[in-house]
This record gives structure tokens, C-alpha cells and sequence, in this order.
């Protein structure tokens, strides 16, 4: 009896966050991102495949998986977006990956994007270092003050690991740090 209370508190806790998660989801989060000192993480625009290839090397676009034209306009969309919107881009960081500094470039200019490592892809590398990425990668979003907006672009399973949420191609989750240096998902932009 005793460990079925707990497996029951454990099932609704577990139950509550899917349905958080699910309603930030849901959430538009334009308006959040329009508000000052919002982050958003935004996946790479679309490049056909998965990871990289074998041979891939961080300093060399050949090697690598890059946009395709869809990805390309997906791009040039999200930044008349951020314009039409009204969202004030005061710092744009990128992975090293040239997909997400094209598509940081597309979108907010050639002067704006910053190559920041803490956000670059760690698909297939060990736990231990995944883990000491993503907390680096918080660390620098629970500093983000604004007054404008931060955009990282980055990779899907790095917003996964600091938020519990895919991400689609150019596809965003809107975050604001919490008082525990957690960060609280309010919401998703979509291209």
C-alpha cells in the first residue's frame, strides 16, 4: 500500500508537467517574444537528413548538412515576422553549424548573428558532456536582462534538453528565466 501512494503522486506529477508542456505548446508565443528580456530558441530552418554526415567537420560547410531553398525562404520568413511583429532582436547567437548561422543571417542580418558553442549540435556525444553543454547553455540564457529579445539558433536536441520540447525546422520555443535559474517555456513561433 505504502508504495502505491507514491507511484500514484508520481503518475499525476508526470501528468501535470505533459499537460504544461502541452499548453505552452500550444501558446502563442509571439507575444511573450515581444516582451522585454524574452529568449527564444529557434531551430535551424530545414536541411534535409539527420545529424551530419560522416566526415562532417564545424569549419568546413561542405561536409555538412545545410539548408535547402525551402529552408532558405523559411528563413528570409521568420525574420519579416520578427519584423512584422514588432520583436526587438537585441543579440542573436548560433552554433557553430553553418545551417543555423544561414539561417540566423537570412533572418536578422549579417552584423547580428554571434557563434556562441554552448548552443552548438552534441548528437552523439557522451552524457557527461551533453549534460555540461546544456547546463553552460542555461546558465548564459538565465543572464539574458534584454531589453530586447535574445534568438539563439541552434538544434533540436538542444532545445529538447533545456526545455522538454521539440522544435521543428525554424520553428521556436519562447523561454524566459525563472527565479530558480530554470527555464520556463511560454510558448511557440512557427514560420
Amino acid at each position: 500500500m505504502n508504495a502505491v501512494l507514491p507511484m500514484r503522486a508520481l503518475r499525476l506529477l508526470v501528468a501535470c508537467a505533459v499537460a504544461a508542456c502541452t499548453a505552452a505548446m500550444a501558446a502563442d508565443g509571439w507575444p511573450e517574444a515581444a516582451r522585454p528580456g524574452a529568449v527564444v530558441l529557434l531551430r535551424h530552418a530545414t536541411a534535409p537528413g539527420t545529424g551530419d554526415p560522416p566526415g562532417f567537420r564545424a569549419d568546413d560547410c561542405a561536409t555538412q548538412r545545410n539548408l535547402s531553398e525551402e529552408g532558405r525562404a523559411e528563413a528570409r520568413r521568420l525574420g519579416v515576422l520578427f519584423r512584422e511583429k514588432r520583436i526587438a532582436v537585441d543579440e542573436v547567437l548560433t552554433s557553430q553549424w553553418c545551417r543555423t548561422r544561414e539561417t540566423a543571417r537570412l533572418a536578422f542580418g549579417e552584423k547580428l548573428p554571434r557563434d556562441e558553442p554552448a548552443f552548438n549540435s552534441f548528437l552523439g556525444q557522451a552524457p557527461a558532456r551533453r549534460e555540461a553543454q546544456t547546463a553552460a547553455a542555461r546558465d548564459l540564457l538565465a543572464r539574458w536582462r534584454g531589453p530586447g529579445a535574445l534568438v539563439v539558433v541552434t538544434h533540436q536536441f538542444n532545445i529538447t534538453a533545456l526545455t522538454g520540447i521539440g522544435a521543428a525546422s525554424a520553428q521556436g520555443v519562447v523561454v524566459r528565466a525563472g527565479p530558480d535559474g530554470g527555464l520556463q517555456v511560454l510558448g511557440t513561433i512557427e514560420p
